[in-house]
């Protein structure tokens, strides 16, 4: 029930802008790092936002992004090749430009494999931005 609330039905993957699928996995990434420290016990506002902050953050996105590659098919490599060379705004002060557009071709991978539905390697690479 929960996968038909979150992923539209009929959609044409390679027809959705990369920006639009950056800015669809970023708002999955974001549910996912706030649920897991919420099943941790981190029960104040607060502790989650300190915490998923950080977890959060355009370093932890390329960080991650980085070691996944691995499991990665060559579509999905070619996927973040594009997303990693297309036109961005101005990074935020706290990275650098390449580090924003890592975290960038991170949150464009979240919303394919989301929308793919391949939770199998989504959950893989959404664990890495965890922070122990």
């Amino acid at each position: 029930m929960f996968e038909k609330l979150l992923i539209p039905e009929n959609l044409d993957l390679q027809q959705i802008p990369l920006i639009t699928l950056a800015y669809y996995g970023d708002a999955v990434h974001t549910l996912f790092v706030r649920t897991e420290y919420l099943k941790r016990g981190l029960e104040t506002a607060g502790n989650l936002h300190k915490i998923c902050s950080k977890s959060c953050s355009a370093s932890v996105q390329a960080d991650a992004l980085e070691n996944s590659l691995e499991f990665l098919d060559e579509y999905e490599k070619n996927l973040l090749r594009r997303a990693r060379n297309s036109k961005t705004h101005k990074p935020p002060k706290s990275c650098d430009l390449e580090i924003y557009k890592k975290a960038t071709a991170f949150e464009v991978l979240v919303g394919y494999l989301v929308l793919k539905k391949d939770f199998e390697k989504l959950k893989l690479i959404l664990e890495k931005t965890i922070i122990n």
